[in-house]
């Protein structure tokens, strides 16, 4: 069951008399990672540390902000292109290149996985790639550079488009937000330690939900959500994407009692009593 922030209700009624200007949300991507396990697929979550500033103590996938240069240079590339990805994502070209860079990047800056390869059939040999990760993750290259250097091409077959989620207007940090699934290439090994978190764990979506469900897992509504869509999914090959189309939590304001839903998502819906 989900709960009302406590800073949600002063912003949802500031919203509702037009005393709050949105934030324009920032385009971002995160990408499940899948692997085999015992009792079926395993989703690779991390809990971020409760001191960072948005979603500190909930369990996320490796995700971040699109680089503004991912518009602007093309990496190396193989699988579908930029234009067949624009039309998945209902984006331009631009956006979609650099929505893809964004979920190819913060995979690798924050999971250690990398999809891609010397070519379009073959994948990156496993290795200690520790200062390029960083050189990643401090801006001090693009990962047009980056691939460029290794020679190496982003392999956009090996993700799967599965959602799309809008923060609502009334938080203070906004994203529009991708999700990818992408099975775990094979010689790779997702890192059990993340600078932002402080936990990772690989878990079924089961698992994973029931955690949630017992309180004993923080997550937001896309985490979960994404969680519950992959129950039925037998192997983590299985998971070939589907078309996406923006979700955005729009809130509704009655007197003391605000209802928080977000359309198609019964289950998520908020409801209650919130006096001034």
């Amino acid at each position: 069951m989900l709960e009302m922030p406590p800073s949600w209700p002063a912003r949802i009624r500031a919203l509702a008399a037009g005393e709050l200007v949105p934030v324009p949300p920032k385009p971002s991507a995160t990408v499940v990672l899948l692997r085999e396990g015992a009792a079926g697929p395993e989703a690779y979550l991390l809990r971020r540390r409760a001191t960072m500033a948005f979603a500190g103590g909930m369990y996320a996938y490796p995700g971040g902000g699109v680089d503004p240069r991912d518009r602007e240079v093309r990496p190396p590339w193989a699988g579908p292109s930029a234009a067949e990805w624009a039309g998945l994502l209902g984006v331009d070209e631009p956006t979609a290149c650099a929505v893809l860079c964004a979920a190819v990047r913060e995979t690798f800056e924050e999971a250690g996985v990398l999809l891609a390869g010397p070519d379009a059939g073959t994948l990156v040999e496993p290795r200690d790639w520790a200062a390029e990760r960083g050189a990643l993750e401090r801006h001090e290259v693009s990962l047009a550079e980056f691939l460029t250097e290794q020679r190496l091409v982003l392999r956009s077959d090996l993700l799967a488009p599965w959602a799309r989620w809008v923060t609502p207007e009334f938080e203070e940090r906004r994203f529009d937000t991708w999700f990818f699934v992408a099975a775990l290439p094979p010689g790779q090994v997702a890192a059990d330690t993340v600078g932002e978190a402080d936990r990772v764990a690989w878990l079924t979506p089961a698992a994973a939900v029931a955690g949630f469900e017992a309180g004993e897992f923080g997550m937001l509504p896309p985490t979960v959500t994404v969680l519950r869509e992959l129950l039925p999914l037998g192997s983590a090959a299985a998971a070939r994407g589907r078309a996406v189309a923006p979700v955005l939590g729009r809130a509704e304001v009655l007197g003391d009692r605000m209802t928080v839903r977000w359309s198609g998502y019964d289950e998520l819906t908020i409801d209650g009593e919130f006096p001034a």
